[in-house]
Order: C-alpha cells, then sequence, then structure tokens
C-alpha cells in the first residue's frame, strides 16, 4: 500500500521538471491521507496541475467520510470494482512525489522506512480521481494505484505504490486515451535497481510532524 509520502522541492524544478504552472507549493515531508497532494490531470491543452484531497470519495458516495477507506487501489481490480471502473477510462492523474513510506515489521514492532527513486528525483504515483458533491460541498479527490511489490519492496512489504516510468506519463493522463486494457499494462512495479530504501525515525508515525527530520537516515 501507499500511505504516506513527501514532496521536498522547489517550485522551479516542479515546474521545469513536470511541465506544469504552479501558483503555490510548499515543501512537505509528511503526507498523510485527508490532506490535499499536488496531481496532474491530462487536458486537450496539455497537462494541468492543482491540489486533489487524497481518499477517494466516489461521486455516488452518501457520506464523505468514506475517503479515509480509500486512499489506495489494487490495480489488478481496478478495472472491476464499481468505485474505480469507471474512473480507470476517464479520470486519471498522475500524484507528484519525490519519496514514500513504507512500515516493516520487525520483530515485535514496525520500523518506518523511506523509499526514493533515482537517488531522489521527483517522480509520479499513477491515480485516478472523481468529484463528489452535496449542496454548497464539493470535493475532488484521489487514490493512489497500487501492485505487487519488487524484490525491493519485498522484504519491507506486500504491496507498493505504482510509480511511473516517464515514458508512460503520457498515456496514463491522455485523455484520448480509453483502452482499459492497454492502461491496465502501465500499472506495473518499477524496477528495484531504480529504488532505494533506509530507515527512518519513528516520528514520521504521527502526520503532525512535517520537517527535514524525517526523511534523515537513522
Amino acid at each position: 500500500m501507499c500511505g504516506r509520502f513527501t514532496l521536498d522541492t522547489s517550485i522551479e524544478v516542479l515546474e521545469s521538471e513536470l511541465g506544469i504552472v504552479l501558483t503555490e507549493f510548499q515543501p512537505r515531508y509528511n503526507i498523510a491521507p485527508t490532506q490535499q497532494v499536488l496531481s496532474i490531470v491530462g487536458t486537450n491543452e496539455g497537462r494541468k496541475a492543482g491540489y486533489l484531497q487524497w481518499g477517494l470519495v466516489p461521486g455516488w458516495a452518501k457520506d464523505p467520510k468514506i475517503g479515509s477507506k480509500m486512499i489506495n487501489a489494487r490495480s489488478e481490480t481496478v478495472d472491476e470494482k464499481p468505485s474505480f471502473k469507471r474512473l480507470l477510462s476517464r479520470r486519471r492523474c498522475l500524484i507528484v512525489a519525490d519519496s514514500f513510506y513504507e512500515w516493516k515489521r520487525e520483530e515485535n514492532e514496525k520500523q518506518p522506512y523511506r523509499i526514493t527513486v533515482n537517488d531522489g528525483q521527483l517522480f509520479t504515483f499513477a491515480g485516478l480521481w472523481d468529484r463528489w458533491s452535496s449542496g454548497d460541498q464539493e470535493i475532488v479527490s484521489c487514490t493512489i494505484l497500487t501492485t505487487k511489490p519488487n524484490r525491493l519492496m519485498q522484504s519491507i512489504h506486500d504491496r507498493m505504490p505504482v510509480i511511473l516510468q516517464d515514458k508512460d506519463q503520457d498515456n496514463w493522463i491522455d485523455p484520448t486515451i480509453d483502452d482499459k486494457t492497454f492502461l491496465k499494462t502501465l500499472l506495473v512495479p518499477l524496477d528495484d535497481s531504480l529504488m532505494k530504501a533506509y530507515p527512518v525515525s519513528k516520528k514520521v508515525n504521527n502526520p503532525r510532524n512535517n520537517d527535514q527530520s524525517l526523511i534523515e537516515p537513522i
């Protein structure tokens, strides 16, 4: 699964590397469910960036609190589940990060690890988004797709987020592509040779903690 991640960079790097325009951005070291996450969608005019609430609230939901239980979606069954299958063909997004955390059980406790890609470079998770409204309230939210673990992640957890290679990002958010069979071919584990993992402080367990010390190795 994916339950926490980070985005520690500058607005200039985000704009130049991702081809987007932002009006505001602050580095974050402990992004948690229900918070706003930087996301990118594809339009006929190109990429559009904005913030989505992490934890999918389907448009048909009766209670928006369901979002806290839908932070991840399994890629293997994403085209079958009622909450996700219609989104796969028309509401896909990229969720921007530069690392994520996962917890490994060691004896009687769980040790958090920070996982980076290409020595800390930016990457994007494959995501889905939806719009929910009731009266004057509107929530635009997202979920992160997960897949089976690669060799690196196998020693830490039995799932991992789908991290899209640069060559697949445009296809994932291309609004003209709706072939679910093709789209599912993009939802594979990233090559473990591109990833690194190291243990970090258990301070990351508390989502209220949000400073650079969280990403330092112990």
